[in-house]
């Protein structure tokens, strides 16, 4: 698992820091995990690399992933092993793939509807495996994962609305809340910063608010022990959603985070309360 190890302790997301609270042996199923997202994510993101090329290493991962690999490597065999352990749905581990490979061209949302079939994909399937390797067992736990994958998602979103445009001119914003707010298109390409902007943004902070609630008030008591690790998520992100609504939104020329300080306050703050 060194290279699953590797990946994770060279990222510095939230997620790979939540994981530190998860007992040892499902610590190491996560750490699979993540280092399987954050590959496919990569080869998605990473413009350096043609098109064509990026398409085709996601397309071997997906075939693989349904039909078998040739001649797997480290990581495909350590996801092939997690997947049969805990008895992973194959279409969850492929719904990240197909999430990620619409972010190979850049494409418009028209709606919240339309954006949340992204959402799901690369939020809310990551979710729903993420509390089989925690140990839930409750079916409503599931309801949870994917209203906290929502709401991940659309913080996540907000947060690099400035870094996505200029990353291949990408916009996850709905098209229909640009309209709502007479904000255009051009204008967020010319990142103006005025009162629509700072509306429309606190509308989708709104989304976001109502996803977090409800993933508070779906979390089921008998697992509530399981999902520490998705508790701190939770908090860690919603502590940045109301970071960036009581900055304004200044997107396009700052990176929202919280301290390394503040994140071990929450994380200190879940351990001793489970």
């Amino acid at each position: 698992m060194s290279h699953a190890s590797d990946i994770t302790r060279q990222a510095k997301s939230n997620l790979a820091f939540a994981l530190h609270i998860l007992p040892k042996e499902r610590r190491d199923d996560a750490v699979i995990f993540y280092a399987y997202c954050r590959v496919i994510d990569d080869l998605a993101d990473d413009l350096e690399v043609p098109e064509e090329e990026r398409e085709r290493a996601l397309g071997e991962w997906k075939h693989g992933l349904e039909h078998g690999f040739d001649n797997p490597d480290a990581l495909q065999q350590d996801v092939l092993a997690l997947r049969e352990r805990l008895g992973i749905p194959t279409q969850l581990l492929v719904a990240v793939i197909d999430g990620c490979r619409m972010d190979l061209r850049p494409q418009r949302f028209g709606t919240w509807e339309d954006l949340s079939k992204y959402t799901w994909k690369v939020a809310c399937a990551v979710g729903l495996v993420s509390i089989r390797i925690f140990g839930a067992t409750d079916p409503a736990t599931e309801k949870y994962a994917v209203a906290l994958g929502h709401a991940l998602q659309i913080t996540n979103i907000l947060r690099d609305v400035g870094e996505d445009l200029d990353n291949g001119v990408r916009i996850y914003l709905p098209l229909a809340d640009f309209a709502r707010f007479q904000y255009s298109e051009r204008d967020l390409i010319g990142k103006v910063y005025d009162g629509r902007f700072v509306a429309m943004m606190a509308y989708q902070a709104d989304r976001a608010e109502a996803y977090f609630k409800e993933a508070e008030d779906l979390l089921p008591e008998t697992d509530r022990s399981s999902l520490v690790a998705a508790e701190v998520m939770r908090e860690i992100y919603h502590t940045l959603l109301k970071k960036m609504r009581k900055d304004g939104f200044r997107v396009f020329d700052r990176r929202y985070r919280l301290s390394k300080a503040r994140k071990m306050t929450i994380f200190s703050k879940r351990l001793l309360a489970r």
